[in-house]
């Protein structure tokens, strides 16, 4: 079960937040036309979902809903993303996500948080911890490169996104077309058809995603040009890096990036690629299961 609490954002921006699993003692349920609002909560930490470029919310779920059974778990819809807000003259800066997840963390009163961040979602939630130590206790930074990828990888996705044969009929047109028909694909993939399929919403002629491609590539020119190391080394908290072993992320970069946090630790999961969470969700969960109740069992800093 999920219930949506509504955040403002930065510029006011209006943000779904998605709980999972019966709020903890103190944060009674206050609804508004059908919908979750804060409440005043006991000061107790929690986890904070951030997705990644094109993601949502519900594509945490299967991850909140066994964070739920211990922890309080709650994933984002980020700006132009999912059910929050899309305005067309909304900032897609790296500071306004940044200030979105500074904001979802104070308005839910789940600081000290640990961070789980996936691609983009995962830059978002370093930046944040670099900038505000004292809401972050712990970071989980899932397949998100910290070097710059260029002008030809921005070229890449524009090409890439004019190539969707939208409107797509049925969801099952989705799930073959991104698992199986796509270019980007090297062999079948069923997950990753899922993945997209999740982010998919009937429209009067066809299945279309929830959320804009110029929006989305608005929001990826603001961090694919820079490298974001510096970010990094300001970490405070315990860190996990985590790669598929067929991911975006290298090796050879994952541990750099484990090396220059100051409290870094690697792990990789075998059989997955990008998509981690979806390609190998019991891998997943071994791979973070232990840091975070190491993190979270912890007295906040």
């Amino acid at each position: 079960m999920a219930r949506r609490i509504d955040v403002t954002g930065a510029g006011g921006v209006r943000l779904a937040a998605w709980e999972f699993g019966d709020p903890p003692k103190g944060i009674p349920a206050q609804s508004s036309g059908g919908r979750q609002r804060p409440a005043e909560p006991e000061r107790t930490s929690g986890v904070l979902l951030l997705h990644g470029l094109m993601g949502r919310a519900s594509h945490w779920a299967s991850t909140a809903r066994w964070l739920s059974e211990r922890h309080r778990a709650v994933a984002l819809d980020q700006r132009g993303h999912g059910q929050s807000e899309k305005p067309p003259q909304a900032a897609f800066t790296r500071e306004a996500y940044v200030e979105d997840a500074e904001a979802a963390l104070e308005q839910l009163g789940l600081a000290p948080a640990v961070l789980i961040g996936h691609a983009m979602g995962a830059l978002t939630a370093w930046q944040l911890a670099a900038k505000r130590p004292d809401l972050v206790r712990g970071l989980v930074v899932c397949d998100m490169r910290a070097s710059a990828l260029g002008a030809a990888s921005q070229r890449e996705w524009a090409d890439w996104f004019t190539s969707w044969p939208l409107p797509f009929a049925t969801l099952a047109d989705v799930r073959k077309w991104f698992g199986e028909d796509d270019p980007w694909v090297e062999r079948p993939n069923p997950s990753r058809g899922e993945f997209y399929a999740e982010a998919m919403h009937e429209s009067p002629d066809g299945w279309r995603p929830v959320f804009e491609p110029e929006q989305m590539l608005k929001s990826r020119e603001t961090w694919v040009y820079d490298a974001h190391w510096e970010e990094l080394t300001q970490v405070q908290c315990p860190a996990l890096v985590v790669r598929g072993l067929d991911g975006e992320l290298g090796r050879a970069e994952a541990q750099e990036m484990v090396r220059v946090l100051p409290r870094g630790e690697y792990a990789e999961v075998a059989d997955a690629g990008h998509l981690v969470h979806y390609d190998q969700p019991e891998g997943w969960r071994t791979a973070i299961e232990a840091f975070l109740d190491t993190v979270l069992s912890t007295d906040a800093p």
